[in-house]
């Protein structure tokens, strides 16, 4: 029983190894956002998976041998109640998982900001802004320690994002799923696009997330009546239904004293709709989608119908009111919750006053993944947590309910879209859900690669300086790839 133990656990002895002597694939992160130079895209991953140490091997196929003759899973579980830790060790950015966990997971008491309690484990809140990638650099130097660790200090759970997740997903850091006791079956009514961002390059499943972030294009409404002479959800999609019909929404948006949004609004709906990877063959490939994004982006802020404010700035944020004169943010159902402030007095979300289409093109942006950190001692505690926040039907509905946010259950979405019950306040009671769904189902994650956060980031901010006229385009694009070879040595740039 004891090997048994150690194969779902995945024990200490094997992650010192993996720590010390293992190659590309689980070697320890780094202490930034950046892939190691041994950690190729995921493609080249599955192409070439990094060799184990002799005894991690051994110790991989004895568990396996002995999961074939009998059905361990069960047992093992049983074993992993009985050895739970006293500390629940949580990792994350910000407030919005240990809300969720709150207000939903029952039996959760919180003690103050950064502790709780479920039964007689004691939960401690880690949170790390992701400012200056804070949050990845804590985490990695934490995760560096793990296999020695005193009990109470080791990370159970953490939190990732799509834009880093397979940095985290493609090391031995992160359990699988399966290792927690988690099935397939338990996570069927999930979208598929959500399970491929967290699964290693061997197929193994590393995360579950309660989101499904489809976004859209999120519209004043007042704005709408003033520009289109409508409000209504469909016709506003006609007016924006592609992007030259968005640019010429976007001009006569500024004749009638609005800006459509800032540049930096627009930038992942066009880089969610790429036809490649950003680095091929070890080499850097801007897409054709980007560089329409730049060619459209430069023609309006021209035209002062978009602006280039930071997203999140407090020029930016400006929009979220009607003196702002903005007619439009892009994003998902979190944003309608994180990003509209639709509790404070004076807002066009506090009044209703924002509309909600799918926009020139589908596209996802974001979510929230938990992962079971390797060596975690509080497993079926951990299981249960994940199992009840992303797959629990009933506590799905509450946070979509509660939350005004798009949940990862296709039974739950079509139950909401179905019904009032999906009427959302902000939106003026319109329901988004419908949409929400299906764009959930057309999400593609076929050019998701490690070196997406740095790429799409550096991207952006050589192209402000094209945009506001600090530098010419070919000198902007110079500037991106010096950058981007500069933080990732491996990759060349023509």
């Amino acid at each position: 029983m004891k090997r048994k133990l150690l194969g779902v656990l995945l024990s200490t002895s094997m992650v010192t190894a993996m720590i010390a002597g293992c190659g590309a694939k689980t070697e320890a992160p780094a202490a930034n956002d950046t892939p190691a130079a041994e950690e190729p895209a995921a493609e080249e991953t599955a192409e070439e998976p990094a060799a184990e140490e002799p005894a991690a091997e051994e110790a991989a196929e004895e568990t396996a041998e002995e999961t074939a003759e009998e059905p361990a899973a069960e047992e093992a579980t049983e074993e992993v109640a009985a050895d739970e830790g006293k500390v629940l060790n949580i990792y994350a950015w910000n407030e919005e998982f240990k809300s969720r966990l709150t207000d939903h997971y029952k039996g959760y008491e919180e003690v103050d900001a950064t502790h709780g309690k479920i039964g007689d484990v004691d939960v401690v809140w880690n949170i790390t802004p992701s400012d200056d990638n804070a949050y990845q650099n804590n985490l990695d130097e934490t995760l560096l320690k793990q296999a020695d660790a005193a009990a109470d200090d080791k990370i159970d759970l953490f939190l990732v994002e799509a834009d880093y997740a397979l940095k985290y997903v493609d090391t031995d850091y992160t359990m699988p799923m399966a290792d927690l006791g988690i099935t397939d079956a338990d996570l069927a009514d999930q979208y598929s696009y959500t399970q491929a961002i967290v699964t290693d390059s061997n197929g193994k499943l590393k995360g579950s997330s309660w989101q499904a972030c489809s976004a859209g294009l999120i519209y004043n409404r007042e704005a709408a009546k003033e520009v289109l002479g409508t409000d209504d959800p469909d016709e506003v999609q006609a007016a924006v239904a592609d992007w030259d019909k968005y640019v010429e929404t976007a001009k006569k948006a500024e004749e009638a004293g609005y800006t459509m949004c800032s540049v930096n609004d627009t930038y992942r709906t066009y880089s969610n709709n790429v036809s490649g990877k950003w680095v091929q063959d070890g080499k850097l490939v801007i897409d054709d989608n980007l560089m329409n994004w730049i060619n459209d982006s430069k023609e309006l802020v021209d035209a002062k119908a978009e602006n280039t404010y930071d997203l999140w700035g407090d020029d930016w944020a400006k929009g979220k009111t009607p003196d702002g004169k903005i007619f439009c943010y892009f994003g998902p159902a979190w944003f309608f919750n994180f990003c509209l402030d639709a509790d404070a007095d004076g807002t066009i979300a506090n009044q209703g006053g924002w509309g909600y289409c799918v926009g020139p093109q589908s596209y996802f942006w974001g979510g929230t993944w938990i992962c079971a950190a390797t060596g975690t001692d509080n497993a079926s505690l951990v299981k249960d947590i994940i199992l009840t926040m992303t797959t629990d039907k009933d506590v799905l509905k509450e946070i979509a309910q509660q939350d005004a946010d798009c949940v990862n259950s296709k039974t739950v979405l079509a139950e909401l879209a179905s019904d009032d019950s999906g009427n959302l306040a902000l939106l003026g009671g319109q329901n988004p859900y419908k949409q929400l769904a299906e764009g959930a189902e057309k999400v593609d994650l076929s050019n998701l690669s490690a070196y997406d956060q740095g790429c799409n980031e550096e991207f952006q901010n050589a192209a402000k300086n094209y945009f506001e006229g600090n530098a010419s385009l070919d000198e902007a694009l110079e500037i991106f790839k010096k950058a981007v070879v500069e933080k990732y040595p491996e990759v060349t740039a023509d």
